[in-house]
């Protein structure tokens, strides 16, 4: 006599009734995280909001308190006023220059190491890398005097040339950033490549180029806004008052009307400081994200 095993069966509504369980709680940390991250990203835009609002008031409303959340008199000449108070085109110009080399010199160099580290075999290629990445924990005051020095010495000191020529000798953090996402590409495409006959620099230029725009957007934007910031060597190399940058030449208008500071044109100047960092980033959200992710190649 034979014995049958049975096994035991969940209902249709029972499957319904764990499906919608789940349905509601992945909901429910949806909601969350989305609560969350809104008031995180007001928790940063409070004070932009904050620089905004205080460059559109008078005189007048600086000192009301409480505080006005929002000007009863909109003063959008302040930003006119604030333009014309210190040179900031010729500043705005020389910024535009060495943001420019940097991104170019930052996305060239590094992506050059980078493919020798990530798509090239040579002995001792790892432990040469380790030593690359280890210098990124050299704090940059300790090579601020050499580097002087050695700039002052071929008489480079009041040019762009030592905020810009150094971005073409690499960065330890950009040629991580590269070298982790060409590690992406399958090594049967450059053999391809290779066996077609095509040179190392054509494969740089023509395969990964291309390729790795994600990664080069990422960087751009990360060296284009340190650049764009930078104050200390400005300061230190730039000693022309038309050789200097916005970063200085706002420092410049605040101490130079440190007694009777107008906080509505210091605030109207840093917004427009700051809009052309903001643009940039919207411009290449999209391939910053990508870049961010390290995204996967198909």
């Amino acid at each position: 006599m034979s014995s049958v095993v049975t096994t035991p069966t969940i209902g249709k509504t029972e499957v319904e009734r764990r499906h919608r369980q789940v349905a509601r709680r992945k909901l429910g940390e949806g909601i969350v995280a989305r609560i969350v991250m809104i008031a995180v990203c007001v928790l940063y835009l409070v004070p932009f909001y904050w620089m905004f609002v205080t460059a559109l008031k008078p005189n007048s409303e600086l000192s009301v308190f409480p505080p006005e959340l929002w000007p009863k008199e909109v003063h959008w000449d302040n930003f006119i006023t604030a333009i014309n108070t210190f040179p900031f085109w010729t500043y705005f110009g020389n910024t535009v220059i060495i943001t420019v080399g940097v991104i170019i010199g930052s996305v060239v160099a590094n992506l050059f190491v980078a493919y020798g580290f990530a798509c090239i075999r040579w002995p001792g290629r790892d432990i040469v890398f380790y030593v690359v990445i280890a210098t990124i924990f050299i704090p940059f005051p300790v090579a601020l005097i050499p580097l002087f020095d050695l700039f002052a010495s071929i008489r480079w000191v009041n040019t762009f040339l030592p905020l810009i020529v150094p971005a073409f000798f690499g960065s330890s953090f950009y040629v991580f950033l590269f070298r982790q996402f060409l590690l992406q590409i399958p090594s049967e495409l450059l053999d391809a490549a290779r066996i077609d006959g095509a040179s190392e620099l054509q494969i740089l230029a023509r395969l990964i180029f291309p390729i790795s725009l994600p990664a080069i957007a990422i960087v751009a934007i990360f060296s284009g806004i340190g650049a764009w910031n930078e104050f200390v060597q400005p300061l230190i190399y730039l000693q022309d008052d038309s050789l200097r940058t916005l970063s200085v030449g706002l420092e410049t208008f605040r101490t130079v009307n440190s007694q009777d500071v107008q906080f509505n044109l210091l605030m109207a100047a840093s917004v427009l400081v700051i809009l052309p960092v903001v643009i940039l980033f919207l411009v290449f959200q999209r391939f910053f994200i990508r870049g961010a992710i390290m995204g996967s190649i198909k």
